[in-house]
């Protein structure tokens, strides 16, 4: 468990100095930021969950959104608990640390900094953040070793 503990804490501490340094940056900068063909950086204020679903402008959704990822959370510590696998355990700690960092933003701004937008042409994916990239690999992983890495347990008659 110590290594997902690790893995989340290093991922509060990556996601917020990134956010703080966007913040910053865009001060006195112009958006969107282009760094090149596929990637801007831009300054989005997320007030729902993914890719902006349930957007709100209403002053109890963000403690709403707060009491929902915190109760995740709590389960999702339970889970690395009881994980016996280090990568599995790594994995959690990748989701946990995502889904802190995006707390932290709730409690702090009401709202979640979004600010790596690529793109294609005009085709724009929603903008997100390290959190989010954290979480999304954290998932896909365990996903993929729980498809195709674990042992079937079941008896088979």
């Amino acid at each position: 468990m110590k290594k997902g503990l690790i893995t989340a804490l290093i991922v509060i501490i990556f996601d917020q100095i990134t956010k703080h340094f966007v913040l910053h940056f865009f001060m006195n900068t112009p958006m969107p930021y282009k760094v090149n063909d596929f990637f801007n950086l831009v300054l989005a204020w997320n007030r729902g969950v993914s890719f902006s679903m349930f957007h709100s402008n209403s002053s109890i959704t963000p403690w709403i959104l707060i009491f929902v990822s915190l109760s995740i959370c709590f389960m999702i510590f339970s889970w690395m608990k009881k994980e016996t696998n280090h990568k599995i355990t790594t994995c959690f700690g990748l989701i946990l640390g995502g889904a802190l960092g995006n707390i932290t933003d709730r409690v702090l701004y009401t709202a979640v900094i979004d600010f790596i937008d690529i793109h294609y042409k005009n085709h724009h994916w929603p903008a997100f953040n390290i959190a989010d990239s954290a979480i999304c690999i954290g998932a896909c992983i365990i996903l993929i070793h729980s498809l195709f890495f674990t042992k079937n347990k079941e008896n088979k008659d």
